[in-house]
């Protein structure tokens, strides 16, 4: 059941179908592998509570990890100290009373504060810890302002400004302020797909839906599509911008009746630029395939078996073959380790050590 509602919800974005872009340095090079890979072995991290059914994202912060629950009953969000992750409490009640959340799609860490997004709402909300230090407080909620259509994905920049994927199919981002306003657009949809640009911009941009993250500390936002196989890089310090394609190639999708249908591949699911590197969930499963097994009863694993390693600049670096399929990832490069939500399991949170890699 979690299968067919994972591929529902990646359709899904291709039913939500505006202005300017500011020029950058581009580059684009295709790989066709990595220089080194390895297998690594997860640990189970046991919890002393059972809360998931779908846990799809976690990020480290604060001396805390919390943990989004893509399909949360009452809650969509968890928070354990770190690193012994002790359930602390959850927050973002689902519901329809103003305080309540209809969805969740992500959240990041703002030093001490926590924001979290709600597409349905097109609300962005922050959190903070009580003076207790275990429950986060509702402390403020930012309406995004109408010309931004359905934000998926955020992350914040410097002057306490957010980056939102915009899909229009006219730019790549969007630049919003405190307030949720719309500062201007940049980028470009990086595909040769030259028909498409100019008679589908819509359902190419959702096609291109990414998932991205941003680290402040060297102005790098990286974006990696959820089909195809296409990490994008802007230094925002330097305002280069490089396009790196893997065997797989961009996304790929028809159109039927006005909408776009992926086909193709299933490519990445999550992204983290560290102060080092920047790390990638990838799948690399056709929805051929996806099909064709589902109507021969074959009940696939959800998420990626890989971790893919680039340097801040998109030079391949490593490929780890994990012993668990996953979904999202944090990386603690201080410890070596890093942690994934694997959402076939009872016990959903690993841990696998690269410390000696």
């Amino acid at each position: 059941m979690l299968r067919i509602t994972y591929i529902i919800s990646i359709a899904s974005i291709f039913l939500f179908i505006s202005c300017t872009s500011n020029s950058v340095t581009s580059g684009k090079e295709t790989y066709t592998d990595f220089p080194q890979e390895q297998e690594l072995k997860a640990k189970t991290i046991l919890l002393d509570t059972a809360l998931f059914r779908y846990p799809f994202r976690l990020h480290i912060g604060d001396r805390r990890t919390v943990v989004l629950d893509l399909h949360g009953t009452e809650y969509f969000f968890h928070a354990f100290s770190y690193p012994d992750f002790r359930y602390l409490s959850s927050f973002g009640r689902r519901g329809d009373a103003p305080q309540d959340m209809l969805s969740a799609e992500n959240f990041r860490w703002n030093g001490a504060f926590l924001w979290t997004l709600d597409a349905n709402k097109s609300e962005l909300t922050r959190f903070g810890f009580a003076l207790s230090g275990d429950s986060l407080l509702r402390q403020e909620a930012v309406g995004l302002d109408k010309d931004i259509l359905r934000a998926l994905d955020f992350v914040m920049c410097e002057g306490s400004a957010f980056i939102i994927p915009d899909y229009s199919g006219d730019s790549r981002f969007c630049k919003v302020d405190r307030n949720g306003k719309l500062l201007y657009k940049f980028g470009t949809i990086p595909t040769a797909n030259e028909d498409a640009l100019k008679n589908a911009r819509s359902a190419l941009a959702q096609a291109w839906r990414s998932f991205i993250d941003y680290n402040p500390r060297n102005g790098v936002l990286a974006a990696v599509t959820q089909l195809g196989e296409v990490l994008e890089i802007y230094n925002l310090k330097d305002s280069t911008h490089v396009v790196r394609t893997g065997p797989h190639g961009e996304p790929e999708f028809q159109i039927s009746e006005g909408y776009g249908i992926p086909t193709g591949i299933m490519g990445f699911s999550d992204v983290q630029v560290t102060d080092k590197a920047i790390y990638t969930v990838f799948h690399g499963r056709s929805f051929k395939d996806i099909a064709r097994d589902a109507q021969n009863g074959v009940n696939h694993l959800d998420g990626g078996q890989y971790i893919y390693v680039f340097s801040l600049t998109g030079k391949p670096l490593k490929k780890y073959v994990l012993d668990h399929y996953i979904c999202g990832i944090s990386v603690d490069e201080q410890l070596g380790v890093f942690y994934a939500t694997d959402v076939n399991r009872d016990e959903p949170i690993l841990e696998f050590d690269i410390s000696e890699t």
